[in-house]
């Protein structure tokens, strides 16, 4: 099969490695921007440009060179991220130039790639970005941890720590889909202003405002909380135990205020809480709900169609800003979805 092929085609790719693992804080020093060849695509191959690059707290923890649940990052590596990209050259039978795929070819401007894990978007239906948010990763995050982790009840009481991040401001207007009071905590005043202005939450505060998180969290759930989607772990999380409800249901997403320490932090022990009120605490990772990722992205797409779901991107323009990206969304400079734009003259 003869390649097809849009004109004019690069020879370089620009890529971030990881140069060094940070010490709490990732810095710009930890990665280096460096260039490869482009190589002379194979049968059955197809050169991807990119155009979004995702920006997720989840890349911090594997800079650490400890596996978790995914293999770690090691040193001299390609940094790893979701992204979308447009096929700009391509043997691939099912692939023509021009179209537009997500994958996860990480933080590169270009990718060869034989087809696998990519999947074809309709810049129609949705913009191509959305696959990297709301229809995405954390959108499938949003759904499935919150729906069948915490299984809300109408009219119960819902807390979502990182509350204005890409996940957690999807998780709160999924509570009051399902007819939930719904209560954010987020990290600046603007960021309350969107949670309970254009997202429709019941209540939020500004936990950098809030000098005592349990007298603030009584007052804004008098009558206790029946379901918590935490981000963010650490003294919030402590806060919120007391105020459980009978049966409460806790989903650990994410623990965003520990990433950068240097040591654990001392804190609450949990169990007396669960224990008393019967409680139940479970950690997720989103791959687990893989097989039914197509529902989740259906019910989505339709909530965004009848204007039940909003979102919110925060774009960079510049693949030489990754970096800086990463840095901001670990310290919580985003407003929903944090996104690097890569502009490419193709």
């Amino acid at each position: 099969m003869t390649a097809s092929t849009a004109s004019p085609l690069p020879s370089v790719n620009r890529q971030f490695v990881l140069r060094a693992r940070p010490v709490g804080m990732p810095k710009e020093s930890d990665f280096q921007l460096v260039e490869a060849r482009i190589p002379a695509l194979t049968q059955g191959q197809l050169l991807l440009a990119t155009l979004f690059l995702s920006v997720d707290p989840y890349m911090r923890g594997r800079m650490t060179g400890i596996r978790t649940y995914a293999d770690p990052v090691d040193i001299g590596q390609v940094m790893v991220g979701g992204t979308v990209g447009k096929v700009i050259q391509t043997t691939h039978p099912q692939f023509q130039v021009g179209d537009v795929v997500a994958g996860y070819w990480g933080w590169q401007e270009f990718a060869v790639s034989d087809g696998k894990g990519l999947q074809k978007l309709d810049p129609h239906v949705a913009p191509p970005s959305t696959a990297l948010g709301v229809l995405g990763m954390p959108g499938m995050t949003a759904y499935f941890g919150f729906l069948d982790i915490c299984q809300p009840k109408p009219a119960e009481s819902a807390v979502v720590s990182g509350a204005a991040g890409a996940v957690g401001s999807l998780v709160g207007q999924i509570a009051k889909i399902k007819g939930c009071r719904a209560v954010g905590i987020a990290g600046s005043d603007d960021k309350i202003r969107w949670l309970t202005g254009e997202l429709g939450f019941d209540a939020a505060f500004n936990y950098k405002a809030s000098g005592n998180y349990a007298q603030t969290l009584k007052e804004f759930c008098p009558r206790g909380i029946d379901c918590y989607f935490d981000n963010v772990g650490g003294p919030l999380t402590d806060a919120v135990l007391p105020l459980l409800n009978l049966r409460a249901r806790m989903s650990i997403c994410g623990q965003i205020s520990q990433y950068n320490a240097a040591q654990p932090e001392p804190g609450v022990r949990p169990y007396i809480h669960l224990l008393t009120k019967q409680a139940r605490a479970e950690g997720f990772i989103v791959s687990q709900f893989a097989d039914r990722f197509h529902q989740g992205v259906r019910q989505m797409a339709e909530w965004l169609k009848e204007g039940k779901l909003k979102y919110r991107e925060t774009v960079i323009e510049g693949f030489e800003n990754m970096p800086r990206a990463l840095i901001g969304v670990l310290g919580g400079d985003n407003t929903g979805k944090m996104l690097v734009a890569v502009r490419q003259a193709l």
